[in-house]
């Protein structure tokens, strides 16, 4: 871990996290890009990288608390009333029960997918395709929201459905943000509705990655080894990038379509998965 791979990396996951691009496709394009051009083998499993890429989701989570800290208030005030009163009516407090069970369905759908999306790291041209899938799916969502009328409230249904997605999103090379809010789309949400809780929804997964990961299989003597000057450099990247990016990437959804996003997801993959057929 150098500081040029911690800028690149920390910079590609601000921008990849929020956007519906698949920021893991991503890291891992880069990464085993880097890996290509100096010689280094793509199979090389190291657990700095693995600790880099928890550390750069951390910071996009900081970007996310700090943009929405406002709505995550009223959210949590909301859930604790409804706690007090036992009366849950009120559309945050429901907000707040479809994430703390969205968050459950996640949990359960990407859980028995682990192993294969480590192993996927190291496949990038698998990846790729996955990422053209996604492209797919960013097409089709637009098709289908098209010819439906929108609501701006996310229901129960809805809502499991979203997290279903997420859970599947587990594999890099399918998008989180992608499939949440296409996934969104399918069930009547508007554009802003859904990207808005795709990045609520990501909270509690990224938190509980980012808490938990480290201290079940990192080394703490290993971990001393780390380039940690790298690591924070690359975290507070990804949160600058990240939070900027969910910004401006709510105002081109009010909009625009997220057609440009499935060009891109199509192109990118089939192009990655060509390079490392060939060359890795």
């Amino acid at each position: 871990m150098n500081f040029i791979q911690a800028v690149l990396m920390g910079i590609v996951q601000g921008l990849s996290e929020f956007l519906p691009i698949s920021s893991s496709a991503h890291l891992v394009f880069t990464s085993n890009f880097y890996k290509v051009f100096k010689g280094i083998e793509i199979v090389q499993h190291s657990n700095e990288e693995i600790f880099f890429d928890i550390m750069l989701h951390f910071g996009t989570l900081i970007a996310v608390l700090i943009f929405f800290r406002k709505e995550i208030f009223e959210i949590l005030k909301a859930l604790w009333n409804g706690l007090k009163t036992k009366d849950f009516s009120d559309n945050n407090a429901k907000l707040g029960l479809y994430i703390l069970l969205g968050t459950v369905i996640t949990v359960a759908v990407a859980l028995p997918m682990e192993k294969i999306a480590e192993k996927l790291v190291y496949s990038p041209a698998i990846v790729g395709i996955l990422l053209v899938i996604t492209g797919f799916v960013l097409f089709y969502s637009e098709y289908r929201s098209n010819k439906m009328s929108t609501k701006t409230d996310v229901d129960l249904k809805s809502s499991i459905f979203i997290a279903l997605a997420q859970g599947l999103a587990a594999l890099p090379g399918f998008s989180r943000s992608g499939w949440t809010i296409a996934i969104g789309l399918f069930n009547g949400l508007d554009r802003v509705t859904a990207a808005k809780y795709s990045f609520l929804l990501s909270i509690p997964i990224i938190l509980g990655a980012s808490m938990v990961y480290p201290f079940i299989k990192i080394d703490l003597h290993e971990a001393l080894t780390y380039n940690w000057s790298a690591i924070v450099l690359g975290t507070i990247i990804s949160g600058l990038v990240g939070y900027l990016c969910i910004k401006y990437f709510l105002k081109f959804v009010e909009r625009f379509s997220l057609a440009i996003f499935g060009y891109y997801c199509v192109i990118a993959g089939v192009l990655t998965a060509v390079f490392f057929t060939i060359f890795a």
